[in-house]
């Protein structure tokens, strides 16, 4: 080992204390290692119960969800998820409806079935429009406009994403319906009227369409973002040697940029997924707040799981039984256990396909 002047390790230091080459020196490195090692502890220790408290803020929700859905899964059972019909019953009789030890008001019926299909097309619609759109974005950020002019558009892009929900909603309403009502809705039916999902009738504008696009205009930003980050982290060599071969920018981008980034850009669209899944305010406004039926075309009035609870919990607070507030209780453990479902396979091939690049660039 080199000495270096002005540093000594800490054997030679407990060394020099030992032999009294200087006062005091092995008790001051003692304490430098105390130091070091408390500093390490408190350091796990924090870090540790940040990453507990998060399993254990998942787990109290689950927990929570379950204990106010469990009254409305004794009287539903299965057909809280098979069937169509949502009546919270008359809240002014005096009979009531008993099963499975569960009371609700008479002629009770709950079922999500219409929420759960305005929810996964309304998704669907979105997460199909938005990939295009911000691979798209992502690419002409990083790959085409200067560094100086693309930083300033991506700022623009991160406060895109940060716009509140209701101030789209408002925007969906003012612009966005009677846009899709006199000219889009129209145009769609006429050009793609012999598939049976795009025809007519087309309506006010409100409804399955309307919900598609307002959360395309939500969750494009976010997955842009995330997707031009994940860009940026390709590496220039390999870009530039690429380049030197007589590869166009174009077949460098699809045959390097593009395969380089596929995992961090499918994790960018999990997370648009989970914020379409989960939008309540700005679907509420331009969806028509539809119950009891499925959407015959695209252009029909749906209802979501996430704005249902919302539109429904004054009504079910009413309720004297309490089975109106259970029942969106599960309607919330049914959104709860969907977006798991969608999250944590897509993680788990996240990680698989990191473990695997990691492996192949060994």
């Amino acid at each position: 080992m080199i000495a270096t002047p002005g540093r000594e390790n800490f054997a030679e230091r407990v060394r020099k204390g030992a032999t009294g080459g200087r006062a005091g020196g092995a008790l001051d490195a003692l304490q430098s290692l105390f130091h070091r090692r408390v500093g390490d502890i408190l350091l796990k220790v924090i870090t540790g119960a940040i990453a507990g408290g998060a399993l254990a803020a998942m787990l109290a929700i689950l927990i929570f969800l379950l204990r106010d859905s469990w009254p409305s899964i004794l009287y539903n059972g299965w057909h809280f998820v098979t069937t169509l019909t949502w009546n919270i019953g008359s809240l002014y009789s005096r009979t009531l409806s008993h099963h499975n030890g569960a009371t609700a008001a008479s002629g009770a019926a709950f079922g999500i079935v219409p929420f759960i299909v305005g929810t996964m097309l309304s998704s669907l619609i979105a997460v199909i429009l938005a990939i295009p759109l911000a691979v798209a974005l992502a690419l002409l950020l990083v790959e085409y406009l200067p560094a100086r002019i693309g930083d300033s558009l991506s700022f623009v892009v991160e406060m895109l994403a940060g716009v509140p929900s209701v101030v789209l909603g408002l925007w969906g309403i003012a612009v966005l319906i009677p846009w899709i009502g006199h000219d889009f809705g129209p145009f769609l039916s006429h050009w793609l009227g012999w598939i049976p999902f795009f025809k007519g009738p087309i309506g006010s504008g409100q409804g399955l369409l309307a919900s598609g696009l307002i959360l395309t205009v939500m969750i494009t930003p976010i997955i842009a973002a995330s997707t031009r980050d994940v860009l940026r982290q390709t590496p220039r060599e390999t870009k530039d040697g690429a380049l030197a071969l007589g590869l166009t920018r174009w077949e460098v981008i699809r045959g390097v940029s593009l395969p380089w980034a596929s995992s961090g850009i499918f994790g960018a669209v999990v997370l648009g997924l989970g914020r379409a899944l989960g939008e309540t305010m700005a679907v509420l406004m331009v969806s028509g707040s539809a119950a009891n039926y499925l959407p015959q075309n695209i252009y029909s009035p749906i209802g979501t799981m996430a704005a249902t609870i919302v539109s429904q919990l004054d009504s079910a607070m009413t309720d004297p039984t309490g089975m109106a507030v259970h029942a969106l209780a599960e309607v919330a453990l049914v959104l709860f256990l969907i977006s798991v479902v969608v999250n944590v396979p897509a993680r788990l091939l996240l990680s698989a396909a990191a473990r695997r690049g990691g492996s192949e660039a060994q």
